[in-house]
């Protein structure tokens, strides 16, 4: 079917027509069937002697989420897309856009939220999660409620923040209709079966239904929908960035396509699918007494998750195994402590027991992807994409640990070989229009996508100008894309560059230390209206350089401190601080 199926001859003005297009064009062939019934229907009733009975109110239901990854917005957006085939007026709202106080007239709220770190809201709902938690917070006496929190149990603070959001809102007068569930990583079946029970619960009963006309989707497709499915990559490319004589390496690593590209954008990530270290599964596996078992040792390999510990594990294990000791450091309460720097191999070694290979399946979760933002235009570097990834490597209690995905690229791959990529599209993350001034703060691998917003700029000509903050430890080893930095300075697609390598100087200096020796133009950039861009860690790098822009807004605008903390929040209401931090 065409593109563009209603003609300029149809009997509409042109800008009727263009919105016709706009619906008609991107539906499927089942929506355009059901509008042509529709229509026809109402074509029939406004012929009939018999009036048509009188339309039943909607019922509103507010789905707030709070994300970082992107998954809690694809669950929302599932979510409103069953609840209006239940007859539910559903309105989705990104907690980075809430106004605390419009809560008090929700009467149907759920929540989907994620915690992020060490039991922190995504980045973008700070604001806001701050102003629910408040003194200023409104009383809620009447909405009914359910949560769905997202996490990691490899962290100490699991779904903290749904945690935190469930007992708020019911400190704050609202009833708790359906009870919140805690997701680990493999949290889409669980948050299928929540949303069912919550629907079920919130919908209007079926008498109240009946003659209620349930409105077409016609916008975009959902989240779940739009995704695209892992594909495999060929690597064409594999350069450690840094010198020989550096204690870090930082892998270049380029792919290709078969056919099409994947349709990336500057700032959007890549999900990489790796498969755990051979040589750790067989100590895995000699430790359990069961090297022989092949097929357990594939599934190890390629599907499960066999270093991360948690509480939840060692409960799991001390049900499975019933060992005396386990269960004696649950009841303690020495869990939470015994665990950080270790791994499930050292639970296994600490507590031998006897396993069938169900009884350790059923101890691990799935291997996840892990998300690498994309350090590529295709602009510049045509149907290719470029991820830039830090190989992890450290020791703890008398055994040498690796990163699961990173050492997977570092020490396995080879160019020629394939690996199996998806797309995950930032939807908060992007480049602003052409003619406005960017300001980057990316030290370490978090250069990453600012290296794609220079190439895509430079490649489209854009006239705003352009500053990049950039630290590592060492100058000569660690200077990651030192040429390319100095080529853009050169040809102007890169306005000016501080950098900040920390052991170069007998006093450690970092990127927020850069900024604040040059916050008097930074904050006049920002004053001209400069995006502000901050990747990388969001445990102590993306915080510090908040409180230097905060104290740099204090100092140079002679600020109190809580006006110069409204002046960085006014940054993220206009969507002028992003952070894509990990």
């Amino acid at each position: 079917m065409n593109a563009l199926p209603i003609p300029q001859t149809a009997p509409f003005a042109e800008e009727e027509i263009e919105i016709l297009n706009r619906v008609v064009g991107p539906a499927s062939p089942t929506q355009r069937a059901w509008l042509a019934g529709f229509l026809a229907g109402v074509d029939a009733a406004a012929n009939s002697p018999q009036p048509a009975p009188a339309a039943q109110p909607v019922e509103p239901l507010t789905i707030l989420y709070a994300t970082e990854s992107g998954n809690c917005e694809r669950l929302a957006a599932d979510m409103a897309k069953a609840a209006r085939k239940m007859g539910l007026k559903a309105s989705l709202v990104d907690m980075a856009d809430l106004d605390v106080a419009t809560l008090a007239s929700a009467r149907r709220l759920t929540v989907i939220a994620a915690t992020w770190g060490q039991g922190d809201p995504p980045a973008r709902a700070l604001r806001a999660y701050a102003r629910l938690m408040g003194e200023g917070a409104p009383r809620l006496d009447g909405v009914e409620f359910g949560v769905l929190a997202l996490g990691d149990t490899a962290y100490r603070e699991f779904c903290a923040v749904g945690k935190a959001l469930d007992a708020r809102l019911e400190a704050l007068g609202a009833r708790r209709v359906v009870d919140r569930v805690d997701c680990d990583i493999d949290f889409d079946e669980p948050a299928k079966r929540w949303t069912e029970a919550a629907l079920k619960v919130l919908a209007p009963v079926e008498e109240a239904r009946r003659n209620r006309v349930i409105v077409g989707d016609f916008g975009t497709k959902s989240a779940s929908n739009a995704a695209a499915a892992p594909i495999e990559a060929e690597i064409t490319e594999i350069i450690n960035l840094n010198s020989s004589r550096s204690d870090k390496q930082t892998i270049h690593l380029e792919l290709a396509f078969d056919g099409v590209a994947l349709p990336y954008k500057p700032g959007d990530s890549l999900d990489l699918y790796p498969k755990n270290d051979p040589t750790y599964v067989d100590d895995l596996l000699r430790v359990l007494g069961r090297s022989s078992d092949d097929a357990l040792r594939t599934e190890l390999t390629t599907d499960r998750d066999v270093t991360t510990l948690s509480t939840r594990t060692l409960e799991n294990y001390a049900s499975a195994s019933g060992h005396p000791d386990v269960k004696r450091l649950l009841e303690s309460g020495g869990a939470r402590s015994w665990i950080p720097g270790r791994q499930l191999i050292d639970l296994f070694a600490s507590f031998p027991s006897e396993l069938s290979a169900e009884q350790i399946r059923g101890l691990t979760r799935p291997l996840a992807p892990r998300a690498y933002s994309i350090a590529s235009s295709r602009r510049e570097v045509g149907d290719e994409a470029h991820l830039l990834v830090s190989a992890v490597r450290y020791e703890s209690f008398g055994r040498a640990r690796k990163g699961v995905a990173s050492c997977h690229v570092a020490e396995r791959l080879k160019t020629g070989q394939r690996l199996r990529v998806k797309l995950r599209p930032a939807r908060h993350f992007a480049l602003p229009a052409p003619d406005r001034d960017i300001i980057m703060i990316g030290p370490g691998t978090g250069v990453a996508p600012f290296r794609a917003f220079i190439q895509e700029r430079r490649a489209t000509g854009a006239s705003g100008r352009a500053w990049l903050f950039f630290g590592d430890r060492h100058f000569t080893h660690d200077f990651l894309y030192q040429l390319e930095w100095q080529e853009a300075l050169k040809g102007g697609a890169l306005t000016r560059m501080d950098i900040a390598f920390s052991r170069d100087t007998p006093e450690k200096r970092y990127v927020q230390d850069r900024m604040w020796d040059k916050r008097r133009d930074l904050i006049d950039w920002l004053e001209q209206g400069a995006y502000f861009y901050v990747c990388g860690d969001a445990q102590a790098m993306a915080k510090d350089v908040r409180a230097t822009l905060v104290r740099a807004y204090a100092d140079v605008k002679a600020l109190p401190p809580e006006a110069a903390e409204e002046a960085v929040l006014a940054l993220d209401r206009g969507q002028r601080y992003l952070q894509d931090v990990y």
